[in-house]
């Protein structure tokens, strides 16, 4: 049934004399709002809309619960709130010493809503969310266009409860407004496949440059999908579709190389330190550690626990690098419900359209979908640089746009759920039986429709498998999806799902032998290397090949990296800890170091961290210093700036690893009466420190009184010893 036309035609007004609009207050427009086109099926807007409310609800709700969520990011807005110059260039605090070691749009967006709602977890938060939600009714009209608006509902369910979606879209990170992005470029495509007008691929290599600008080249994983789409289907000769998609290039690079050319003009003086790379160099940063050293494992001052100075290559955060990667345990759950159906969809559309004419819509759709999945998810699966279970949210609309095989979908849900065996186990039965049952009525249809007696009847054999198969397809990810939405997550490693046997704790993690900071979802690093704590406690879970504890006391055993909390790494079982920034002392150990957060699960690598009041006091009565206190790693100084809402020197970045400042420079700013405060917490950063940062510690240890402050040892750089 499709709604009629709506009839925009004046009707003879019986009163003149009150207007039209008066008499009915947004009328025809409301009517349209809420029916859609014309042509369009009755159910299909209002089923939109249902969906885009029921997703909005899914990633707003509680949302204040993970608090800061990733602090580091929080506190970049709230640099970025206060300063313009901090605002523009990314800068980690308002004084400027030092970038992210991202490209800033999706700070920007954040500080804008930080500026006129004031900082606060809402403000942060909520624009990941509706982002979110925008993404999800993006593909819904990018999927109904060549395959109608079923198929559409179909898509944006399938990516709206995508876990690991739950999970960003909830989330401070980078990634909600990159895929955002790329999927609004994906629409772009598609209406120039349809128009073959130039404007709308000028378009798609606009938002592309913009996604560059949100996580550099990670947004670029897309262009042979969408350029060999539009290059197959496009309605115009091969010679315009050639030049086409160079105008298309041509507007990806000015949008994405503006910002990098000021940067890059800017005199190092005159703007913060490059965060991330080695040599102040934007264009090291995007091609080196967030570049091709992300392939290759090549990233030098990066958060790595392999050999050689090579960052990233263990695979203690995502699992071995290999074409199964994506269905193992540190990324299955969080993004595979649905793989194996898009990827036999895949060959099965490709196969059905074989014959026809070249800008036929079907294979148009499965290049321009096939592609980013089987690109995207080939890099992802064989890269051995630094990868998080997390990136898997850019796979999420390819996935939803193609998925649709109902049995194979039931069957991997059930080797996703047997990785949970405690969690929802009535789950498990229920999916594979209603994705059995289903197939079972697919196949006996025809048979059971003879057998019918009615109308009625007919239609009810032929709903009733389409429903099965949906439970069977979406009950999984879904109860993840909402498991992921009332948990509270926060530092850099947050993972969505219940705990997986075999990976870390709560929310997933990765394997391994040693914990990590505390107080949220417990996961494993590989034998042998534990992580610098900052406070009591440890996260949850069993790791493997290992799990250990992290207690209270001095890490032990074979070589770990520096830590700064109190914490004993032990074989076993992790349980949740609670505690406060930095409280014991540095020790080495295979067990991890214990964390400094209060506790929740599905997260890890530093989080909310608790700062005293009285350090909070000490740090606000700066005024007149640039930055209130130093200490290494923006892991460290985040929660310090944001209860402060003062500037905080990361010494080193966000690894605590970037040769900024040098010593000599430290020197001066400390002589110029810059900095009033060091902080001893978590001296050498989760990423195990730098030399400059280790001279510079040794320096002030040497240079300038001490004292104990809720828990940390604070230097006053005004009180020389002597």
């Amino acid at each position: 049934m499709t709604a009629p036309a709506i009839d925009t035609r004046h009707d003879p007004d019986p009163d003149p004399g009150r207007s039209r609009a008066g008499r009915e207050p947004g009328g025809p427009r409301l009517r349209g709002l809420l029916r859609g086109p014309a042509g369009q099926p009755a159910w299909a807007r209002p089923s939109l809309l249902a969906l885009l409310g029921l997703t909005a609800a899914l990633y707003l709700v509680g949302l204040d619960r993970s608090g800061w969520a990733n602090d580091f990011y929080s506190a970049a807005v709230q640099a970025g709130s206060t300063s313009w110059k901090a605002f523009f260039f990314g800068s980690f605090d308002a004084s400027n010493f030092i970038t992210v070691d991202k490209t800033p749009a999706s700070l920007w967006v954040m500080e804008l809503s930080a500026r006129i709602f004031g900082l606060n977890y809402w403000s942060l938060l909520v624009p990941q969310a509706l982002e979110g939600v925008a993404a999800v009714g993006v593909l819904y009209a990018t999927v109904r266009r060549w395959s109608g608006p079923a198929a559409g509902l179909l898509a944006g369910v399938a990516m709206a409860i995508t876990p690991v979606a739950a999970l960003m879209f909830r989330f401070n990170n980078p990634d909600a407004l990159l895929v955002l992005l790329m999927t609004l470029a994906a629409y772009a495509v598609t209406r120039a496949i349809d128009s073959g007008r130039t404007r709308w691929l000028v378009l798609a290599g606009t938002l592309i440059g913009l996604g560059f600008l949100t996580k550099m080249l990670q947004a670029f994983l897309v262009l042979p999908a969408f350029a060999v789409a539009y290059l197959v289907a496009g309605p115009a000769g091969l010679g315009r579709r050639c030049w086409q998609l160079l105008a298309a290039a041509g507007a990806m690079v000015a949008a994405a190389g503006w910002w990098v050319a000021i940067v890059m003009l800017t005199p190092a003086a005159s703007r913060p330190y490059i965060g991330g790379s080695t040599t102040n160099s934007i264009l090291q940063l995007a091609l080196g550690y967030n570049g091709l050293g992300r392939l290759d494992g090549n990233e030098t001052g990066s958060v790595g626990f392999s050999s050689g100075g090579r960052g990233g290559g263990s695979p203690a955060f995502s699992g071995q690098a290999s074409l199964a990667r994506l269905f193992g345990s540190e990324m299955g759950g969080q993004i595979s419900w649905l793989l194996p159906a898009a990827l036999i969809a895949a060959v099965l559309l490709i196969w059905v359209s074989r014959r026809g004419a070249r800008t036929d819509r079907l294979r148009a759709a499965v290049l321009l979908w096939g592609g980013w999945l089987l690109v995207t998810g080939a890099v992802f699966s064989l890269m051995t640089g630094i990868i998080h279970p997390y990136y898997t949210v850019a796979l999420a609309p390819a996935i939803a746009a193609l998925a649709g095989m109902t049995a194979v979908s039931a069957a991997w849900a059930w080797v996703l759920l047997g990785r949970t065996p405690s969690w929802l186990p009535w789950l498990r039965p229920v999916v594979v039986i209603t994705g059995i049952a289903a197939a079972a009525l697919l196949l006996a249809g025809p048979r059971l429709a003879r057998l019918a007696g009615t109308a009625r009847g007919r239609r009810s054999l032929a709903v009733l498998p389409v429903v099965l198969a949906l439970t069977a397809s979406l009950a999984g990810p879904l109860a993840y999806s909402l498991q992921t939405a009332a948990t509270a997550h926060d530092g850099a490693l947050p993972s969505a799902g219940p705990a997986v046997v075999s990976a870390g704790g709560p929310g997933g993690g990765f394997a391994g032998a040693g914990g990590v900071p505390g107080g949220r979802a417990g996961h494993g690093l590989p034998a042998g290397h534990g992580l610098p704590g900052a406070g009591t406690g440890a996260g949850t879970g069993t790791g493997a090949p290992g799990s250990a504890t992290g207690g209270r006391g001095t890490a032990r055993g074979a070589s770990g990296l520096p830590g700064s909390g109190a914490g004993q790494g032990t074989a076993g079982q992790r349980t949740p800890g609670h505690g406060t920034l930095g409280r014991g002392t540095s020790g080495l150990g295979a067990g991890g170091g214990p964390g400094g957060a209060a506790g929740g699960s599905g997260g890890g690598l530093g989080g909310a961290t608790q700062v005293s009041s009285a350090l909070t006091d000490l740090l606000k009565n700066t005024a007149g210093y640039r930055w209130a206190a130093a200490t290494v790693g923006a892991e460290s100084a985040a929660p310090l700036q944001l209860a402060s809402r003062r500037p905080i020197m990361a010494i080193g970045g966000f690894n605590g690893t970037d040769p900024a400042p040098s010593l000599s420079e430290f020197e001066r700013f400390v002589a110029a009466g810059d900095i009033r405060y060091f902080i001893g917490t978590n001296q050498d950063s989760f990423g195990g420190g730098s030399g400059v940062a280790t001279q510079i510690s040794a320096w002030v240890k040497d240079h300038f009184r001490s004292r104990t402050v809720g828990g940390l040892t604070v230097y006053d750089l005004t009180r020389p010893l002597s």
